[in-house]
């Protein structure tokens, strides 16, 4: 099943013409912010969201600005992410990070700044109810602070992960909710409500899942040309990770069983959910 490629066109269209002010005095600022935004990646985020709204029936496009938030706080956390201070990476989707080619000052403050126009996306600029907006705003919110990937990361940056349940929470905040708030918000913003919503929780809680379980076996075992980014940090790191605590063939075998989870979820979700399934086989085959 192809990877949505027109989801994935109109987010490439709409980050390229977003606008984050002309003052001249700020140019190096906005140069280093679009500079990691617009380095490529397949965009998962936001075209979860678009493909959540399309399975409910309605226009992808409606939800562009939202989908395009989801993607600048993941780019904020990508540059925060690679700093000196945390995993002191040079290497981001093929291109030097951001702290690399602008300096840590101006890196941080590129991680700022995307933060901050995410929710005026959000609350500005993307269309519907005030309480379908602030529904998604807040979604966003919690899925970013302490209970969410700043937590998330927290936990890894002080090595409190020793064990399988303390790694599942882990990724469940560092990275999976995230994916969660984004299949969620194009729930709400396409009218789901109470009850309705929590499939979308559900399913995009084990999507969370099998993105890491991928992501530390390709840590591991990937390519980085392919992948654009540095591997082998998480071992030289001594980081606890599926790969360090099941080994790569059972981290393989988790993958598989998270990919069947998410397909069974995915399967109690109304409409046309292709799209959604899409994203989940790619997530389960990424470039090695």
């Amino acid at each position: 099943m192809a990877y949505p490629a027109d989801l994935l066109g109109l987010v490439e269209g709409y980050l390229e013409v977003l606008d984050f002010g002309v003052d001249p005095r700020a140019a190096r600022l906005v140069e280093a912010m679009r500079y990691s935004l617009l380095a490529g990646g397949k965009r998962v985020r936001p075209v979860l969201t678009l493909a959540t709204a399309r399975s409910r029936g309605a226009d992808p496009a409606l939800v562009l600005p939202a989908a395009a938030a989801l993607e600048l706080v993941h780019t904020y956390s990508l540059i925060h992410d690679d700093l000196p201070a945390i995993d002191d990476d040079t290497l981001r989707r093929g291109h030097p990070t951001c702290h690399v080619a602008f300096g840590e000052d101006i890196a941080i403050l590129a991680g700022d700044g995307l933060f901050a126009e995410a929710f005026n996306l959000l609350l500005l600029t993307q269309a519907g109810t005030d309480n379908a907006r602030l529904g998604a705003a807040a979604e966003v919110a919690r899925a970013t602070g302490v209970r969410g990937m700043v937590g998330g990361q927290y936990m890894d940056v002080v090595g409190q992960a020793s064990g399988d349940d303390d790694l599942r929470v882990l990724h469940a905040l560092k990275t999976g909710r995230l994916i969660e708030a984004a299949v969620v918000c194009g729930a709400l913003l396409t009218g789901a409500e109470g009850d309705a919503v929590a499939p979308y929780r559900a399913f995009a809680a084990e999507l969370g899942l099998l993105f890491q379980i991928v992501d530390d076996i390709l840590d591991e075992a990937g390519d980085e040309a392919e992948l654009g980014k540095s591997v082998g940090k998480d071992r030289a790191q001594r980081k606890v990770t599926y790969v360090s605590w099941h080994g790569l063939e059972g981290a393989r075998r988790r993958a598989l069983e998270s990919h069947a989870r998410a397909v069974e979820r995915l399967a109690a979700l109304p409409g046309d959910t292709a799209d959604l399934a899409a994203v989940t086989d790619y997530l389960l085959r990424r470039p090695r």
